[in-house]
Formats: structure tokens, C-alpha cells, sequence
């Protein structure tokens, strides 16, 4: 297995190019977390809204216990939620969520997505979720507040200036609003996250990060297979990218998975990726995804399955919040 190269940051620091997204890893989470170290894992990319940041530091912390990795080996992201834009909510929150990791800082932060939405105590309701609970734990749906993008980008500013964060950057962006944020912004936009897969290959958004030097990081790689899982209608019909014959014919010719050539799409492309797994073979198999390459015109072929198929995108499941119109 090659080693995993980094990709240099705006900020100054290394990212690993291929990382392991804990979205929805709920099941056994310390332990995943710590496997995953054990495999070869060093990025780890949370969340606010995952869940579980509490339960995913503690298998940190048992790697860090049990001398696999020390804290600098290890590159951590989370994300602050959509409740917590207000300049007064985004320090409070940053620190919580530290404390659940066990972290004294974190090497990445990103805003999760860009809209504002009122705030709801975490205390009560955790984690929070897309829509406003009150005292009386009614339900009151989406309810968007007024606070621009660039008064949070100012408030995690502040906190890469406190050593709270090394690196900021955003996740859900596209062009115009990441254009209108670099204007303003003092600290670097180091990272944007993305859905990226064969299905949606967002190749304007991906030269715009090029040429300004964001390096982009890609969700959800596997295209429909995580929605699946949810029960999606739009996932659920479409050919999964797992079984679909172009994948399956290059994954034999050059005698990988199909998951392996889906990664190596992006990689090899400059792209980081998040892929999960609590297989100990497919751990393994995730992580080696640049010790080979593709053809040119294999990577033109996967990226013409593009059809402009977005998985996660709000409207559909809250029918509001139209971030991608």
C-alpha cells in the first residue's frame, strides 16, 4: 500500500487526501474510530450533526492511551451546524464540541452549510437538526435567521486566532456565494466539501477551487449507496455506481473494487475523500486508492456518467432551504 500523500492548505498545513467520514457511524463508534486509526487512518471528519463527536474522541483518545498515534498524527475536521451561525453562538459551540472530541483544537472547521437558522439549546435537543424546538418542544419547522456568511467566517476568524482552529474553511458552497466569501475573508478558505461522485461531478466548482488554491474534499463518493440506506427515492432508483458495468470493467482490469476505482476517480484528480467503513477488509481497501492509476480516458469515461444528481440536497427533504437552485 502506497504511502497517503497530503494536500498542502491555504493556512500552511497538511490535510491527508484520503480521510473516514463518521456520518451515521453510530453503531460501536469509539471502537470504529480507533480501527480505523489501527488501518491507517489519520483524517477523521465530523460533525456537529452527526451525533457523535463525544463517542468518536473516545476512540481517539484510547489510540492516543494506547501509543498508535499521537495527537499531532491525526487530523480532525467537524463542522459547525446551521443553529449556531450568530457571532455570539459560534466560540460556545467550537468549545463544546472540542471538549466532546477531547481536542485542545481542531486542524479543520468548516461552516456545514450556508444558511442561517435560529438557534435551539443542544442541551435539550442534540443534536439539533434542521428545524426550531422551543421550551415546549413543538416543532415549529425551518426558520431561517438574518446573519450573513461573512459575520460567521468573522467569528471562526477569531477562533483560528485563539489556536481553538488551525484551518477554516466551508462545506454545501457553490461558486457565487465561495466568490463573494473570498473577498471579504482575512483568514484563508483553506477547504470546501462537497458531494462529489460520477453522478455529480460539479467540474466548474472543482476548476473554481483550483485556481484559487481551496482544496476540495468529497462526500458521499459511492454517489446513491449511503441514501439508500436512507430509504431515498432518488437513490433508490438509480443503478448503483457499485454495479454499474463501466466501474465493474475497469475494477477488473486493473484487478481492484469497484469502491477502489470510484476513490481513485477523485484522488487522482487532486480531490480529497471521506469513505466509511466497519469492514476490516474494506477499511484497508478505502485507504489504498493511490498505489494505481486510471487511464485518461478511463477518468473521461467516469466522469461522463454525470447526470447532475444531487443526493443531499435540503429542498428535497425539508421542501424549503433552496441552497442549490
Amino acid at each position: 500500500m502506497a504511502a497517503i500523500p497530503s494536500l498542502a492548505l491555504k493556512s500552511g498545513y497538511k490535510m491527508p487526501q484520503v480521510g473516514f467520514g463518521l456520518w451515521k457511524v453510530t453503531e460501536n463508534c469509539p471502537e470504529t474510530v480507533y480501527n480505523a486509526i489501527k488501518a491507517g487512518y489519520r483524517l477523521f471528519d465530523g460533525a456537529f450533526d452527526y451525533g457523535n463527536e463525544e463517542v468518536a474522541g473516545q476512540g481517539i483518545k484510547r489510540a492516543i492511551d494506547e501509543g498508535l498515534v499521537k495527537r499531532e498524527d491525526l487530523f480532525i475536521t467537524s463542522k459547525l451546524w446551521n443553529t449556531f451561525h450568530e457571532k455570539d453562538q459560534v466560540e460556545p459551540i467550537v468549545r463544546q464540541q472540542l471538549k466532546w472530541w477531547g481536542l485542545d483544537y481542531f486542524d479543520l472547521f468548516l461552516i456545514h452549510f450556508p444558511v442561517s437558522l435560529k438557534y435551539v439549546d443542544y442541551n435539550k435537543y442534540y443534536p439539533t437538526g434542521w428545524t426550531y424546538k422551543g421550551d415546549d418542544g413543538v416543532d415549529q419547522g425551518v426558520i431561517p435567521i438574518n446573519v450573513p456568511i461573512l459575520e460567521t467566517w468573522r467569528a471562526l476568524e477569531d477562533l483560528v486566532e485563539k489556536k481553538l482552529i488551525r484551518t477554516i474553511g466551508v462545506s454545501n458552497f457553490q461558486g457565487s456565494l465561495l466568490m463573494d466569501l473570498l473577498r471579504s475573508a482575512k483568514v484563508p478558505v483553506s477547504v470546501l466539501q462537497i458531494e462529489h461522485h460520477p453522478y455529480l461531478t460539479q467540474p466548474n466548482l472543482v476548476n473554481l477551487c483550483k485556481q484559487e488554491g481551496i482544496a476540495v474534499t468529497a462526500y458521499s463518493s459511492f454517489g446513491p449507496q449511503s441514501f439508500v440506506e436512507l430509504d431515498w427515492e432518488k437513490a433508490l432508483k438509480l443503478k448503483p455506481l457499485f454495479e454499474h458495468d463501466l466501474i465493474k470493467s475497469i475494477a477488473a482490469k486493473h484487478n481492484r473494487t469497484t469502491g477502489q476505482i470510484l476513490l481513485r476517480w477523485a484522488t487522482q484528480r487532486g480531490l480529497a475523500v471521506i469513505p466509511k467503513s466497519n469492514n476490516p477488509k474494506r477499511l484497508a481497501e478505502n485507504l489504498d486508492v493511490v498505489s494505481f492509476n486510471l487511464t485518461e480516458d478511463e477518468i473521461k469515461a467516469i466522469s461522463a456518467l454525470d447526470a447532475g444528481i444531487r443526493f443531499n440536497d435540503p429542498v428535497d427533504y425539508l421542501d424549503t432551504l433552496h441552497i442549490f437552485a
